[in-house]
């Protein structure tokens, strides 16, 4: 039992009221936001949709029957079949599972990357900052497209196994995503570097690495939080993107990018829309969802913001 006595206000001679934390300030704020409170909720069913719907199926994603292809939507396929019989249903939710994997990791690869070369270019300046950030302009001069177009055929061309063909996948997107947060986070160590807790780690004699991991990096936090959220956003788009041009995930594995691009002529556009209306619509919902969050931790986790 602590024996320290609660502050006392004066007047009322009751214990004062603790003032709260900013992370409570910010979770607080966050959940004012009506339209970041629903991207969250729409996040967390498509999350459930994808991981645990698959159990439930009674079908595999493995199993043809030609017998049944091109089937329109009934109480046996709720979502139809595909051209090989398969059910687009489980199709689907499996499709999820790859490109929600792949935008998280690849965006946790970049934030792995660029805040630690970010916090280096911002501790140390100089020349570390100058190389640092002269290779920040270069991968930021690069046109990704094409790179991961030539990239993705040089995985086809080795005939790289669809399964590991993910992970390289994963690492391209997340090393040529850095630059955005190295550049952000290096921006807030130089203002952090000034503070006066900064000039007390000096006094005490602490280690560059503990300045920079315990108590630099710390005070980074929100801003990375943002841009992550808003990163997962669009590594999403760059994967369905890439997988529709046949160079990111191919088939049999399922992402929605290549589900899309399997209605490829105009009688599967027009006769077969469940085909492609399904993974159009929850890459749509999904995207929709993540931005709405990210704008609602920005707005909650931005000192500047009094709402």
């Amino acid at each position: 039992m602590s024996l320290e006595a609660a502050p006392l206000d004066k007047k009322t001679l009751v214990p004062a009221k603790q003032p709260d934390s900013p992370w409570r300030i910010a979770v607080r704020r966050f959940t004012r936001n009506r339209l970041a409170v629903i991207g969250l909720f729409i996040l967390i069913l498509m999350t459930l949709f994808v991981s645990i719907g698959p159990w439930f199926s009674p079908y595999d994603l493995y199993e043809y029957d030609v017998k049944l292809k091109n089937q329109s939507p009934s109480a046996e396929h709720w979502l139809g079949t595909d051209k090989l019989g398969r059910d687009v249903l489980l199709r689907l939710m499996l499709a999820g599972r790859i490109s929600l994997t792949v935008g998280l990791v690849a965006t946790g690869i970049s934030i792995v990357i660029g805040a630690t070369l970010g916090a280096l270019a911002g501790f140390y300046r100089k020349f570390a900052d100058t190389l640092i950030m002269r290779v920040a302009d270069i991968f930021m001069a690069l046109p990704t497209l094409p790179i991961l177009i030539i990239l993705g055929a040089i995985l086809s061309d080795l005939k790289v196994d669809p399964d590991r063909r993910i992970y390289f996948l994963m690492l391209i997107l997340g090393i040529l995503g850095w630059t955005t947060i190295a550049r952000l986070v290096r921006g807030q160590i130089l203002t952090l570097r000034e503070q006066e807790f900064m000039q007390a780690t000096e006094a005490l004699g602490l280690r560059d690495r503990r300045k920079i991991f315990r108590h630099l990096m710390p005070n980074t936090i929100p801003i990375i939080i943002v841009t992550a959220t808003l990163g997962v956003a669009s590594t999403i788009i760059t994967e369905s993107a890439l997988s529709y041009l046949g160079i990111g995930v191919v088939p049999p594995t399922p992402s929605w990018g290549n589900m899309i691009s399997a209605a490829n002529n105009l009688i599967d556009f027009r006769k077969r829309p469940w085909l492609w209306v399904p993974p159009g619509m929850c890459i749509l919902i999904t995207v929709v969802a993540i931005n709405l969050i990210g704008d609602g931790l920005r707005d909650a986790l931005d000192p500047k913001m009094k709402k």
